[in-house]
Formats: C-alpha cells, sequence, structure tokens
C-alpha cells in the first residue's frame, strides 16, 4: 500500500489545445511575426511543470537559484553539478517550452574546450535544449555553435559580474557603452546565438538594439520594447523575502498563501483535530473485532495480574508489620 502517495503526479500528456514545440528557429520566427515570447525561470518539477502548462514559451533555469533556493547572497556559489540537478527536474516537467540552462560562474570562463564540455553535459546529460551565457563572448558562442549546442547570450547587466560592476547597477547609461552594447549584440549574433538577454539597461538602448538585431531580445529590466520578456519566477509569486526590483510586477502572494497553509495545520496539530478520523486508516471489520477481542483479554489479563500484584503488596506489607511487632 503507497501511504504517502509521492508521485510525479498524473502523466504528462499533451495540451487539450496543443501548441506546437518551441525551439531557438521558432523563437527567431516569433520575432520575424511580431509575436511577443514569454519566460519564466524555473527550478523543479512542479513549478516547470505549471510554468509548461500556462504555455510560457521559454524557460531558463537560471543560476538565479543560488540566490531563491539555495540562500546564497548573489549567483556566484552555484556549481555546474548543482546546475545539472535543477535542470534534470525541470526538464522531466516540460513538454512545450524551449528548456534553456544557464552556465554557472566558472564553467565557461577559462579554456574554450573546458566551457565547451560543460556546455555538452547540460545538453547530453540534462535535456536542456540550449545554455545562456554572460558578456559578449564571442569566440565561446562561435565553438559552441559548432558541437551542435544553441545559445542565449545575456548583455547589460550580468550578475555573474556583480565584482566588477560594483553592485547590480543600471548598464549603458552614456552613448558610447550603448553603441558598445549594440556592438555585442550584432556580434554575439553573427557568432550564432539563438537569442539575446538583455537586463538592466535603459528602455531606449533596448529597443534600438531590438529593432536593428537579427534575433530576439528577451527583455528584464530593459522595458516593453524587447521581443519578449523574463522574469524570476520566485519575483513574480513574492518567494523572494526581498524588496521587488522596480522592474518586478508581483502576479500572487505565494509567501502569505503558504503561511496561512502552514499556520492552519500547526493550530490544528496543537488542538488534535487533524488528523480526524476521517484521515484515518482503519482495520477491516472482521480483523478489527478479533483485535477488540484479544485487547479485551489482554486487558483482563491485566486486570488479573494487578490483581495479583496488589495482593503481594499486602502480604509483604503485612510480613512487615509482624517483624516489626
Amino acid at each position: 500500500m503507497n501511504l504517502t502517495g509521492f508521485s510525479a503526479g498524473t502523466p504528462l500528456t499533451p495540451h487539450h489545445n496543443p501548441l506546437p514545440k518551441v525551439t531557438m528557429p521558432a523563437l527567431g520566427e516569433m520575432k520575424r511575426q511580431g509575436k511577443p515570447i514569454s519566460a519564466l525561470t524555473a527550478y523543479d518539477y512542479p513549478t516547470a511543470r505549471l510554468v509548461d502548462e500556462a504555455g510560457i514559451d521559454l524557460i531558463l533555469v537560471g543560476d538565479s537559484l543560488a540566490m531563491v533556493v539555495l540562500g546564497h547572497e548573489n549567483t556566484l556559489a552555484v556549481t555546474v553539478d548543482e546546475m545539472l540537478h535543477h535542470t534534470r527536474a525541470v526538464r522531466r516537467a516540460v513538454r512545450r517550452a524551449l528548456v534553456v540552462a544557464d552556465m554557472p560562474f566558472g564553467s565557461y570562463h577559462g579554456a574554450i574546450g573546458e566551457a565547451q564540455a560543460n556546455a555538452v553535459r547540460f545538453v547530453k546529460e540534462a535535456g536542456a535544449e540550449a545554455v545562456k551565457v554572460e558578456g559578449p563572448r564571442v569566440e565561446l558562442v562561435r565553438a559552441l555553435v559548432r558541437a551542435e549546442v544553441p545559445v542565449v547570450g545575456h548583455l547589460g547587466l550580468t550578475p555573474q559580474s556583480v565584482h566588477r560592476m560594483g553592485g547590480y547597477r543600471v548598464q549603458a547609461r552614456t552613448l558610447d557603452s550603448v553603441l558598445q552594447l549594440q556592438a555585442d549584440a550584432f556580434a554575439l549574433a553573427h557568432a550564432g546565438a539563438g537569442a539575446i538577454v538583455l537586463e538592466g539597461i535603459p528602455r531606449e538602448a533596448a529597443a534600438a538594439i531590438t529593432a536593428a538585431l537579427p534575433i530576439p531580445t528577451i527583455g528584464i529590466g530593459a522595458g516593453p520594447d524587447c521581443d519578449g520578456q523574463i522574469l524570476v519566477f520566485h519575483d513574480l509569486v513574492n518567494l523572494t523575502f526581498a524588496p521587488a526590483a522596480k522592474f518586478v510586477r508581483r502576479y500572487g502572494d505565494a509567501a502569505a498563501l503558504f503561511r496561512s497553509a502552514i499556520d492552519g495545520y500547526r493550530e490544528d496539530v496543537e488542538h488534535r483535530v487533524f488528523p480526524s478520523d476521517a484521515e484515518s486508516y482503519h482495520l477491516p471489520e472482521a480483523a478489527r473485532r478479533l483485535f477488540q477481542a484479544d485487547r479485551g483479554g489482554e486487558n483482563a489479563r491485566d486486570d488479573a495480574d494487578a490483581e495479583v500484584n496488589a495482593d503481594a503488596v499486602v502480604n509483604i506489607d503485612a510480613r512487615e508489620d509482624m517483624n516489626q511487632a
């Protein structure tokens, strides 16, 4: 008998109104058609399943999990093995969305061969359909594309560069820096990147780059003119335990929902109203009658033993009284 009922839930099946699988070329076609691209992060099976079933186009297994799932102060601490672990969980849940995995800090900052080997692991071992790398790493992108690993670039505010930037600061605030950002975006596109995340840059810069670039841009804190938008799932539902960034819009309050549920459970346990009789397992009727009969006999034996013990105590007391006399 399965007492806990733990499982992956209802088997994954296509949606009632099935949508075509999202691929990297499909993102490019969405840009050409002017269709906005929706993207969210996910780090585990249940979240990814909900996101995918909602029709989100791109799921990023972001290194932001270091902060929102593992409790680190920035994204730098998460490892390749941890990212692979979470990517595998997400991939099991997804049927439609494009699954992109962040390559964590240190996994692509050395020799290109080592970075390529790490990227291949995300595709081969974890089922990622693309990887994301931060910065204008043109030669790396070219090498990964040659190795049949689709790549999403990431420019602007790149969280893995937090120490160099001196914190999470808006980027590209001067004409020269905007022009450099645009040149970097074109270089990544020419190297074979299939899309580029633009983070933490002025709306005007993102709009100009998006209009000129042949591949889709996915914005986060880059204004409404990008080809698509992405948010961190935990920001979306208020599970970050921190003030929201300016660009975050909260669409729900999961923290309040969870707190209410947990408080209700604790109170029911303390007042012994959980579990109820209806939430308890019972012996079959025949076994219950036998058990009660056996318990009745056991109780009778216990009563007899108690009487014997009481007599013994009386006898001991009587002997002690005689000895004292």
